[in-house]
Order: C-alpha cells, then sequence, then structure tokens
C-alpha cells in the first residue's frame, strides 16, 4: 500500500464508511434471510421482553451470557416489530462500535518514558496504527455478512480496544474483556496472555474483572435470574459436532464417499451437525479438551514470555491473543463461521504496534487470516446450502478453510510473539427461525 494512502485519513474513512455500507446492504437487502437471519432471532427475543415481559436469563436459560442482552436491546429501541428496522439498526452499532475502535487504534501515541506507562509501551516509531485499521477493513469486507449480523461483531471492537490499550491502561482492558466475555464468553479468554505480562496482575486485571462480574451477577440477582446466569454454559451440552468445526473436517471429506455420514439438522438450536462414527464421542471429548487446551496454551505462553523488553512484550501479547483465539477454534465443537472474527483484534494490534520483529513477523499470519476470513465467506452464507447437501467443491472449500486455520496456528501463533525464553532470554525453545435453517447463534 503507497505510504501517501496508508497515512490519509480521508482515504480510510471512506473505505470504513463503503465497507459498512455494502456489508449492511448485502444483509438488509439482498440475501437479509441468508445473512442476518441470527439478527431476526435477537429482535423476537426483544420483542417479547419489551411487549410481553419475558426477558431472556431472567425468565429463563438462555444460549448467551446474561451481558448479551443489552447490544440486542439497543437496536430493538428503534424498532423491535420490524426485521429490516432491526437489522439496519443493529448494522448502525456495529459501525459505531467499529468506529471508535479505530479512533482508539489511531489516536494511541505511545509517549517512551511516560511515568504512567506499564511495561510494553512502544516507541512511535516502530508502529503504524493506520495498517492495523486498513488491515480490518480488509478482513470485514472478505468476511462479509457474519461480520456484522453476528453478536460476535458487537465485542470485536471492545477487544481492539482492549488490547490496543492494555499495557497502559490494564484496568480499562480487563473491564473491557470481562464485560466482552459476559457477552461472548471468547474475549474473556483474552486475559490469559495479559496476566502473563502485568507487574501487579492482582489489582490491575483480576479485581477490576472481579468487580464487572459482581455488577452483572448483582444486577442479574435483583432482576430474579441468578439461577440462569450459568445456563449459557449447560445450554451448550447437548451440542453434537458442528458441521463447519475443524474437528469436523475428517467426517466432512468420508461423507463424500461413505453413506453411513451425513449432514444432519440439530432442530432444538437450528444449526447443522455431522453425524457418523465416532462423531458423538469427539463432540463429547472436545468440552474436556478446549479447557485442557487453554491451560496448555498459557503454560506455553507463560514460558516464552518475554521479561523486560518493552517491544517484545508488546508482540507476545498480541500473538499470545492470537494464539488463545486459534485454541478457541480448534479445540471447539461448535465451529460458526462468525468465530473467525475472533482472530482480528490480535492481527489489528500486532500490525498498529508491531513491536520486536516490525511488520515482518506479521506479514505471515496477516495474510493467512485474510485467506481465511475469504474463504469463510464462501463456506457461509454463499455455499452454505451445497455444504449441508455434501457436495464436494463446496466441501472442499469449508476443508481448505479448516487446514488453514491448523496451519496459522503453527506458524502465525506460535513462539509467543518473540523475545521470550526461547529466544531473546537465551534459553532453549519449545517444539516447534426460517425455511431454510441456517448456522446458529451458538453461544461460546
Amino acid at each position: 500500500m503507497p505510504d501517501r494512502l496508508l497515512r490519509s485519513r480521508a482515504a480510510l474513512w471512506t473505505a470504513f464508511a463503503l465497507v459498512h455500507g455494502w456489508i449492511a446492504y448485502v444483509g438488509t437487502v439482498l440475501i437479509p434471510a441468508k445473512a442476518f437471519w441470527d439478527l431476526d432471532l435477537y429482535r423476537w427475543w426483544m420483542w417479547q421482553g419489551l411487549h410481553q415481559g419475558t426477558w431472556p436469563v431472567l425468565d429463563g436459560d438462555w444460549v448467551y451470557p446474561a451481558g448479551a442482552v443489552l447490544p440486542m436491546l439497543l437496536p430493538a429501541l428503534v424498532d423491535a416489530v420490524g426485521t429490516q428496522p432491526y437489522a439496519v439498526a443493529w448494522s448502525v452499532l456495529v459501525t459505531v462500535l467499529n468506529a471508535v475502535a479505530v479512533v482508539v487504534l489511531l489516536r494511541w501515541a505511545p509517549r517512551p518514558g511516560d511515568p504512567r506507562a506499564v511495561l510494553g509501551d512502544v516507541d512511535r516509531s516502530r508502529s503504524e496504527p493506520a495498517l492495523g485499521a486498513w488491515w480490518w477493513l480488509a478482513f470485514l469486507l472478505l468476511l462479509g455478512p457474519v461480520a456484522v449480523g453476528r453478536l460476535d461483531a458487537v465485542v470485536a471492537p471492545v477487544v481492539v480496544v482492549a488490547l490496543t490499550l492494555a499495557l497502559r491502561h490494564p484496568v480499562v482492558a480487563s473491564v473491557l474483556l470481562t464485560a466482552g466475555a459476559w457477552i461472548k464468553v471468547a474475549p474473556g479468554a483474552l486475559l490469559l496472555p495479559l496476566v502473563l505480562v502485568l507487574r501487579r496482575p492482582w489489582r490491575t486485571l483480576v479485581l477490576p474483572a472481579a468487580a464487572v462480574c459482581v455488577v452483572v451477577v448483582g444486577a442479574l440477582a435483583a432482576g430474579g435470574g441468578l439461577g440462569h446466569v450459568t445456563s449459557f454454559l449447560s445450554e451448550q451440552g447437548d451440542r453434537g459436532l458442528q458441521l463447519e468445526s475443524v474437528a469436523a473436517t475428517p467426517w466432512l471429506l468420508a461423507g463424500l464417499v461413505r453413506p453411513d455420514v451425513q449432514v444432519v439438522l440439530n432442530d432444538a438450536i437450528t444449526t447443522w451437525e455431522i453425524a457418523g462414527p465416532g462423531t458423538a464421542a469427539v463432540a463429547s471429548g472436545l468440552g474436556l479438551v478446549l479447557p485442557l487446551a487453554l491451560a496448555a496454551v498459557t503454560a506455553l505462553l507463560a514460558w516464552l514470555r518475554p521479561r523486560s523488553d518493552a517491544a517484545s512484550t508488546a508482540a507476545f501479547l498480541a500473538r499470545g491473543a492470537l494464539l488463545v483465539a486459534l485454541t478457541l477454534i480448534l479445540a471447539n465443537k461448535v465451529g460458526s463461521p462468525q468465530f473467525v472474527g475472533w482472530l482480528a483484534g490480535p492481527v489489528v494490534v500486532g500490525l498498529a504496534r508491531p513491536g520486536a520483529g516490525g511488520l515482518r513477523a506479521w506479514r505471515t499470519p496477516a495474510v493467512l487470516v485474510l485467506v481465511v476470513a475469504a474463504l469463510t465467506q464462501v463456506v457461509f452464507p454463499i455455499a452454505y446450502d451445497a455444504i449441508t447437501l455434501q457436495q464436494t467443491g463446496a466441501t472442499l472449500v469449508l476443508v481448505a478453510r479448516n487446514v488453514l486455520l491448523v496451519v496459522l496456528a503453527v506458524v502465525g501463533g506460535g513462539g509467543g510473539g518473540g523475545g521470550g525464553r526461547g529466544r531473546g532470554a537465551g534459553g532453549r525453545g519449545p517444539p516447534p427461525p426460517t425455511t431454510t435453517p441456517r448456522v446458529s447463534a451458538p453461544a461460546a
């Protein structure tokens, strides 16, 4: 990208408006039933609350954490009856949140020697926030409607802001990531690499996170929903192996030649799953594998964490966050397309403040994530019906996407961002509701 264009704020904001406008147009006008189906479900839940007094979590178990009510409610205050007005209002909400995240990214200006700084500030000469913003726009365009029309679109800008501010304002980052976890669980896992690099994690990370949890649980208790506060965890227990999950890949291929491997609809949650010999056991086992995988990744990051170099600390945080996000995807029996959005925040911040290794260190993961995003849009919404029918070409696109996610975990998420014991410290490194059902909006 020419340096002049890269630094042009007018060009950046023009592109921002065009990308968000296009995705909103696709989801609200061109193919709303396919692209933004989940938004109509959100609208229905909020209509029940506003007009019938029956609220998710307060009046029963729910598939999402309690905080998800807030972003769903805001567009409903505009219109909870009409499908399109609600979708337009939702698109505006996501656009505003993304704009705030870009402003924070562009205006974040670390000052070496600032006494208020926390370990990890990076010299501005070694960072280029606009590059991260431009990359994010490309990612949103390539990922398509699910980059806006799902609940994950609300927490994506929260993650960008949190990771941008994390090393100078860890309390703010902790509050944002914890609040994000009460909307969609995934952001909470990004506290893991952050806790490893802070000087006083109990005071700057754990206590603010606990305070947010107390506020949320207290509000639920006051509203009579305390008994349902953890229902989003149990609601996932009966799910099978979702069609798009990485773990389903062998059965996707087997289903092209074997009649005993089929794609089936889980009517209870309106999502497509793969069914065949061994799939039930794998789905059940992944419930245990996911927390163990997160624990293993945390242990790896603890071993690789840098000790003193500020630039390496910044790179470590972004690369560690990417590795955690990849783990959440790879070890998950749910594989909905919007999960790919979890990869954006770490890459955006990594490109904006590259730290040790410069932009060269982020070139490969940045390109791979863009390719993954493009393939994911082909999977959903473009070729999803063909995949559910087990057609060869469309299925192989999904297989290729899943293989690239594994490759990304190996070459893009490994190493913790450089500067840890494996390199800079001189130690030894480790071994390298519709007529046509769509993807449901899963909770974690």
